[in-house]
């Protein structure tokens, strides 16, 4: 009978059961296969890759053969299966797990091997004592120190309030005081800045500086004179020749000669 006069399926498993006796009829095939992997002992199984064997899942090597993985009280199998870890609240110690004491106001810390202590208490001695938060004062963001409120500031552990002066305010730390726009400080007070003819507050408000066409002199805004083919520089308080020009003391003289001039 030919293959081809047979229905797909019968077909199908024709060709299957005489490529499955072609492998049995070649000599050294199965043999070859049982040694590539070797002998499994038990509680092991082959690897899928590099070819040998691998022990199961709670089980360890010893020599040629797969041992089990004794698991202590309050521990579990980590993710690979080879190896052991402590539940939460317990802790390695001398091949066990050992609960872990959490004293009063503390917690179990998320990296699983102590204890931290609830906000406003901080650690001494294997205890969470509390923060002693003085008046005008609070916890700062760690929840075991204090800071002192904006306005005060700290002295000898307590927090006392800022001898702001006149024309002067609660800067940006909330601890210390600064002058307004237009004074500056000198010793415990506030002074204004005297600012001269041609001359204007810079940004910091405390300082002054020159109007362009202007540089500082004693006190002064004094103006400078800019020669002829000379322009004010981007700065305003100096000056340079234009294009075509260069100077020569304090003139500016044609540039004859260069290309360009």
């Amino acid at each position: 009978m030919s293959i081809h006069s047979l229905p797909r399926t019968k077909a199908c498993r024709f060709l299957m059961i005489t490529l499955l006796a072609g492998l049995a009829c070649r000599p050294g095939v199965a043999a070859a296969q049982q040694d590539s992997a070797g002998t499994v002992p038990l509680n092991a199984h082959t690897r899928p890759y590099g070819g040998g064997w691998e022990c199961d899942r709670g089980y360890r090597s010893a020599g040629e053969a797969c041992v089990a993985i004794e698991l202590p009280p309050d521990a579990y199998l980590e993710s690979s299966g080879r190896r052991w870890e402590c539940k939460r609240g317990y802790v390695e110690a001398n091949g066990a797990c050992a609960k872990i004491q959490v004293p009063p106001h503390a917690f179990l810390s998320p990296r699983r091997n102590g204890w931290e202590c609830e906000r406003g208490y901080r650690s001494l001695d294997q205890a969470c004592v509390a923060v002693a938060v003085p008046p005008n004062s609070h916890l700062d963001s760690s929840g075991d120190r204090w800071e002192c409120d904006r306005g005060f500031r700290e002295s000898g552990g307590s927090c006392v309030a800022l001898e702001i002066p006149r024309d002067g305010y609660v800067g940006d730390s909330g601890n210390q005081w600064e002058c307004n726009r237009g004074y500056r400080k000198r010793d415990d007070a506030c002074v204004a800045v005297e600012v001269p003819a041609n001359g204007f507050l810079d940004s910091s408000g405390s300082e002054w500086v020159c109007e362009r066409g202007f540089r500082k002199g004693s006190g002064s805004c004094v103006a400078f004179p800019v020669p002829v083919n000379a322009h004010l520089d981007r700065s305003g308080n100096r000056w340079t020749c234009d294009p075509g020009y260069r100077r020569q003391g304090e003139t500016c003289a044609e540039a004859k000669g260069q290309e360009g001039a």
